[in-house]
């Protein structure tokens, strides 16, 4: 593709990105190859002029959230509903911390060097342990598509606004046996260990707990699956024993969940 037609793509969808836009509007990220809000640099407004010709959304709106990692921007679709973007940020280092839940699972043996390559992998990673769990009828986003470090998947919330975590909700016993049932469904059925299981990445809503965050999910036959298990079980146990709920032994249920 020649500089002057990518030019006028990057215009493009710059363009579609502003006249959108119902949050307050981001700055120009062509300019010297600067990086808006460390997400909308060119190889990533090319991907997401990508998904509009694909017609995977229709524009976005703008960002909801923001981690170390990724940017939560809120996208729509041809039909007019709410679709997540979740783009995983190329430029940070916070990446190589993650390879130690890439590097001995057999679904991922081949892991090329370079930062933006592990991204990559991680967004593809991410889009393959939502589907393994969705598919098992697991409470998570419904994944919609993948291509380099955007991944588009069912936005969980209402107008543009984003569930309330587990964190800042009010939590009873039921929430409890509810995250530990999710916690047994994604080992047993979707032969997976989370590897992330917190409040954080808990939405709590009107039909149920709903996780999310699973970039770090591992297959069952990864070295440190059952290792990552008994720390996932132990942190939502901390966090309801904080809240005053009764807790389980944690190595009861960890022989529970694997038996």
């Amino acid at each position: 593709m020649t500089d002057t037609i990518s030019k006028k793509l990057e215009s493009k969808l710059d363009n579609k990105l502003r006249s959108k836009r119902k949050r307050s509007p981001l700055e120009d990220g062509f300019k010297k190859g600067k990086v808006v809000n460390e997400v909308l640099d060119k190889p990533t407004v090319m991907t997401l002029y990508k998904m509009i010709t694909d017609h995977v959304i229709a524009y976005v709106n703008g960002s909801v959230s923001a981690g170390k990692e990724s940017v939560l921007f809120w996208g729509v679709d041809d039909d007019g509903a709410s679709v997540a973007l979740k783009i995983y940020l190329v430029s940070t280092a916070n990446f190589k911390k993650r390879e130690p839940y890439i590097l001995g699972d057999p679904r991922f043996s081949h892991l090329k060097k370079g930062t933006k390559n592990l991204v990559y992998l991680w967004a593809k990673k991410e889009h393959r342990n939502l589907t393994q769990c969705y598919q098992a009828g697991i409470p998570v986003p419904r994944p919609y598509y993948v291509t380099n470090n955007v991944l588009a998947m069912e936005f969980i919330g209402d107008g543009g606004a984003p569930a309330k975590q587990l964190l800042t909700s009010e939590v009873d016993e039921n929430d409890y046996a509810q995250a530990i049932s999710i916690l047994t469904d994604i080992y047993k059925k979707a032969k997976l260990v989370h590897g992330d299981f917190s409040e954080y990445n808990i939405f709590k809503t009107e039909k149920g707990l709903v996780v999310f965050d699973l970039g770090s999910g591992v297959d069952l036959r990864h070295p440190n699956a059952h290792e990552f298990l008994k720390r996932d079980i132990n942190n939502i146990g901390r966090f309801f024993n904080k809240r005053g709920i009764p807790v389980e032994d944690s190595d009861k249920i960890f022989e529970d969940i694997v038996k």
